[in-house]
């Protein structure tokens, strides 16, 4: 079985580092998807505007390992210990594939790439290749009562977010409220907790840098 590119995805996310770790969490971020040439048929995505959410299958094409291992050390259980590869989300798979659901906001046609799709809450680097899209259907998809396995077994970290008004005024509004959102998730590895290291990623054509001390995340610049 061969799998075709059919699309990529657009978004302020340019490094692997940010990005939200799972889908859903950080709808102030839109991206866009657009299709390959081949693709561009607007009869392909007929009646796909009266769906809310939908599922994305896509690549991980930045992680970078041969070969696969049966466990792996998720970053949720601190990176030392280790489960099976199927009981995570991991992208060291055998396969390196994604599942994401997203919501979407609307379908656009642009002038030069044909209908492109905007949605919120992607958890996927821009430039990240997508295989399929698919609707969501809350009747089969959703199940709230669902276990969490280990993820319901550690507390979830978040932030306080300080961003002094000089830094943030080098973004953009809505780049800004997105950034907070991203930066409230605490980004950091969750073995990583000296208040004195400085952390540093690209968002929205710009490296922040910031130091987290208990859980008061303070963005130091933005350049």
């Amino acid at each position: 079985m061969e799998l075709t590119v059919i699309a990529h995805i657009e978004n302020v996310y340019t490094s692997k580092f940010g990005v939200p770790r799972q889908s859903g969490l950080v709808e102030e971020v839109v991206s866009r998807i657009v299709f390959e040439p081949a693709y561009r048929v607007a009869e392909a995505l007929r009646g796909i505007g009266d769906f809310s959410h939908l599922w994305l299958i896509w690549g991980f094409h930045q992680a970078n390992r041969e070969g696969w291992s049966p466990t792996v050390r998720p970053p949720r259980l601190g990176g030392n210990t280790r489960v099976g590869v199927f009981a995570t989300r991991s992208p060291y798979r055998p396969n390196g594939l994604g599942l994401s659901s997203v919501r979407l906001i609307r379908v656009e046609k642009t002038p030069d790439r044909g209908e492109t799709l905007l949605v919120a809450g992607a958890d996927l680097m821009n430039g990240t290749p997508i295989y399929d899209i698919k609707p969501y259907l809350a009747s089969a998809d959703s199940h709230p009562d669902a276990a969490g396995g280990f993820t319901d077994r550690r507390e979830k970290r978040r932030a306080r977010v300080e961003i002094p008004p000089a830094e943030g005024g080098k973004l953009a509004p809505e780049d800004r409220a997105a950034l907070e959102k991203v930066l409230a998730e605490d980004p950091r590895p969750a073995y990583q907790a000296d208040p004195e290291r400085v952390y540093a990623f690209e968002f929205a054509g710009r490296t922040v840098r910031f130091r987290v001390a208990g859980d008061l995340l303070t963005v130091l610049s933005v350049t």
